[in-house]
């Protein structure tokens, strides 16, 4: 497999980004890009000498835009900027989140709009590609001038500073460099800035959580197939024709996918002629609430795309035409919604998924023994993984309340309104974490459930999820550390392996 993913500004792919992220896959910057790069670095330096007027290179920041820089002071500047602007808080990002960033940053600066030094750009490419991964704070980012604290973290080590990860020892920027034999860098006019103006931090984020999400959905349909069968629930309410009739896209791939999953079910066809005329909505609404779901996730999808392959500092250096503009382009207002967006339709997934596993452990509901276990009093079997599941989905309707919503003026109100994006991003991404454990719950419960069903085969995607989850989680005959079971559940989600398996049985699903 080629390790090195070559970038250039236009048409980088999520499934890539994680790959650098997750996989230390390795980044290059196109060869179409450096001329790009080149033209746009001597303009500036053309600029600068010409004693042109540009703001954030021969001027101050924000409030002091109107502060002129002599060009004996253009490079001091660019290493105050850094400075100034690292004053992020709270614990560490994961290295994924900051190896996203820089990969993010890379393929932004290959459209050749930030004036940046090739130099420049290729020593983040190093720094990435030999495993150096900058310390960056997890708050102090408004989401406008972009995310200005964490990425001021990050440019730090590039000039010897700040403080770093390398092989998953914190060190200092400059022994970081050192020990990939890299020398730091002196920053040119214009540098600091463009380093540091742009989304990357809550694009990064948004990126990895999106990716997240959208392997969450197969195990959504996955779980609710298993509930609805042990619940003795009926597929009728997946027929394409009740989904036809209204035909939103992720409701009618949702349906499709349980109609699969649950496919030859000896459980469903052994209670075709009881009275019940309908399931509870938890079962027979599974479709229209996992499809909008998905339809919100085909949204940030699009937001997403757009966003790892546009250029977002200020100014904007446009080489074809000689010329420099200041815009808006930092302003995380499209990410700050779309994250949003993304963390109220996940929670909505956990939503759904945690009354489902109520109705599996509770007897009155679901005419199984109660909690899912033998011997009931001695042993509580899933009563508690139900409360952690309850406790999961409560957070997230916290976690859900629009970051977006809110603005605060900055920079002595000359940014007066910024994004809040790069919270929205990172609340996010904490529901993602909770869904999975919830639906990695509901997994377990209906294997559980399905082993009470002795004598009657599940469905061929069910009996093949079943089936997998069993070869790492053993049938629960009396009470015993739930949250290693919980835990290895949903490593085997974040690996695929359940939908691996009940698609090889079955078939793709959506």
């Amino acid at each position: 497999m080629n390790q090195t993913i070559v970038v250039n500004g236009n048409d980088f792919q999520l499934e890539d980004l994680v790959d650098i992220a997750r996989n230390s896959r390795n980044i290059a910057i196109a060869d179409s890009s450096k001329a790009r790069i080149n033209k746009a670095r001597t303009l500036v330096d053309t600029w600068v000498n010409n004693g042109e007027r540009i703001y954030g290179v021969t001027t101050g920041f924000g409030a002091l835009s109107e502060v002129t820089i002599s060009l004996a002071d253009t490079r001091r500047l660019q290493k105050k900027i850094l400075f100034s602007h690292a004053a992020g808080m709270g614990r560490e990002m994961e290295a994924d989140v900051v190896r996203a960033m820089m990969a993010l940053r890379i393929n932004d600066f290959c459209r050749g709009n930030s004036g940046l030094r090739l130099e420049t750009i290729q020593m983040l490419a190093d720094m990435l590609n030999s495993g150096i991964v900058p310390m960056v704070p997890e708050k102090g980012s408004v989401g406008a001038s972009g995310d200005l604290v964490p990425m001021a973290h990050l440019a730090l080590v590039m000039i010897g500073e700040g403080e770093a990860f390398v092989d998953g020892i914190r060190m200092s920027g400059v022994k970081a460099l050192a020990s990939r034999s890299l020398e730091h860098l002196e920053l040119a006019a214009g540098e600091g800035l463009a380093l540091i103006n742009g989304t990357q931090f809550m694009i990064a984020l948004g990126c990895l959580a999106l990716h997240d999400a959208l392997n969450l959905c197969k195990h959504a349909d996955i779980a609710a197939s298993m509930s609805l069968e042990t619940l003795m629930g009926t597929r009728t309410a997946f027929d394409p024709r009740i989904h036809q009739a209204r035909p939103h896209q992720g409701q009618i791939m949702a349906a499709q996918n349980m109609l699969k999953i649950t496919e030859n079910s000896e459980i469903i066809s052994s209670h075709e002629d009881c009275s019940r005329v309908q399931d509870a909505y938890t079962l027979r609404c599974s479709p229209q609430v996992h499809g909008a779901s998905w339809d919100a996730f085909a949204y940030v999808d699009k937001v997403i795309r757009v966003e790892m392959n546009a250029s977002t500092e200020n100014p904007l250096i446009f080489p074809e035409s000689e010329e420099f503009l200041s815009g808006g382009n930092f302003h995380g207002q499209p990410l700050a919604l779309a994250c949003d967006f993304l963390g109220i339709a996940i929670a909505e997934l956990a939503n759904i998924s945690e009354r489902r596993i109520e109705r599996l452990v509770n007897p009155y509901l679901s005419g199984l023994p109660a909690f899912l276990v033998e011997d009931g009093g001695l042993n509580s079997g899933y009563m508690i993984a139900q409360y952690a599941a309850a406790a999961l989905v409560s957070e997230n309707k916290v976690l859900a309340h629009p970051a977006s919503v809110d603005s605060i003026p900055t920079s002595a109100n000359k940014e007066d309104h910024v994004s809040m994006g790069a919270i929205a991003a990172r609340k996010c991404r904490d529901i993602v974490e909770n869904a999975e454990d919830v639906i990695a719950i509901e997994l377990l419960c209906g294997a559980q459930a399905i082993d009470l069903f002795t004598n009657i085969k599940a469905g061929e995607g069910t009996l093949a999820a079943y089936n997998t989850i069993r070869q790492q989680v053993d049938y629960m005959k009396e009470d015993r550390l739930l949250s290693t079971d919980i835990a290895t559940i949903k490593q085997m989600l974040k690996e695929g392996a359940i939908v691996r398996a009940v698609e090889a049985a079955v078939g793709k699903l959506y």
